[in-house]
């Protein structure tokens, strides 16, 4: 599914757009699926607000805006496994950070018409640091994404600056990083943007009339390391393609490690 070109590009650049990676039908069974877990989260009463609050929004906007987020989505419904491990997901990741790819984390991502809540610049980085920064975000779009409906920004080469100094809530300071800086992505519902940890990204708030559906699927080489004990929970440690090199067992409260995890 992508080149050798491709590959250039995401090193040198941080991010990639690849188009038409989940087919319509896929599509369309992880649109329903998302659907589906607000639904029955609403029901549980464990529906929540994941809209990011700041001095980059007012006070009288913060209140309209709404961000639908939950975590860990192969343990809601199956499709996302599919997704998860998709051949083309397969393909394209080997390339990107290697032979061996592990799953870190998955959540969805869903800004309502004309409420959806915007995402400040910002690096993933400070929420889950790793040694060799492999880690990547592939963001597949389950709806059409563009400017009005706040599709993602990136600021190109980013990542080469390495890891910045973030604000309380982990995203960068507004007035330096505007998300006009960045460069939109639009992108059609199948296609996945893959992007770096370490690349500067945000999003406007949604503006249009019409749903904006993301699902976010974070992957690394297993061998890459965290440099803090955060950011473990029940969906950790799937092996996508390849092997795990070290032998490890995941827990919600720790790590235990072969090696040296610095705390």
């Amino acid at each position: 599914m992508i080149t050798r070109n491709d590959v250039e590009y995401y090193h040198e650049n941080g991010y990639l757009l690849v188009k038409g990676v989940f087919n319509s039908q896929e599509v369309e069974e992880m649109r329903k699926s998302v659907d589906n877990i607000i639904k029955k989260a609403a029901e549980a009463k464990l529906d929540s607000n994941h809209a990011w609050q700041g001095d980059f929004v007012s006070e009288r906007e913060i209140h309209k805006l709404v961000l639908k987020g939950f975590h860990n989505l192969e343990y809601h419904d199956s499709s996302f496994i599919k997704a998860i491990v998709h051949e083309n997901m397969i393909e394209i990741l080997s390339k990107l950070i290697g032979p061996n790819v592990q799953l870190h984390h998955s959540k969805m991502l869903v800004k309502p018409p004309e409420k959806g809540a915007a995402f400040p610049m910002h690096q993933d980085y400070p929420y889950f640091p790793h040694e060799k920064h492999s880690m990547l975000a592939a963001s597949v779009h389950l709806d059409n994404a563009d400017i009005e409906n706040g599709c993602l920004h990136v600021i190109p080469k980013s990542h080469q600056s390495g890891p910045l100094e973030h604000r309380g809530q982990h995203y960068l300071n507004h007035k330096e990083y505007p998300i006009e800086l960045g460069t939109p992505c639009p992108a059609e519902a199948g296609d996945v943007l893959f992007f770096n940890y370490l690349t500067v990204h945000g999003s406007q708030s949604n503006k249009s009339n019409r749903t904006r559906r993301n699902v976010l699927f974070q992957y690394r080489d297993p061998s890459d390391l965290p440099v803090k004990n955060v950011h473990v929970d029940w969906g950790q440690g799937l092996m996508v393609c390849g092997e795990n090199p070290v032998f490890q067992e995941y827990d919600p409260n720790k790590i235990v490690d072969k090696l040296k995890i610095e705390s």
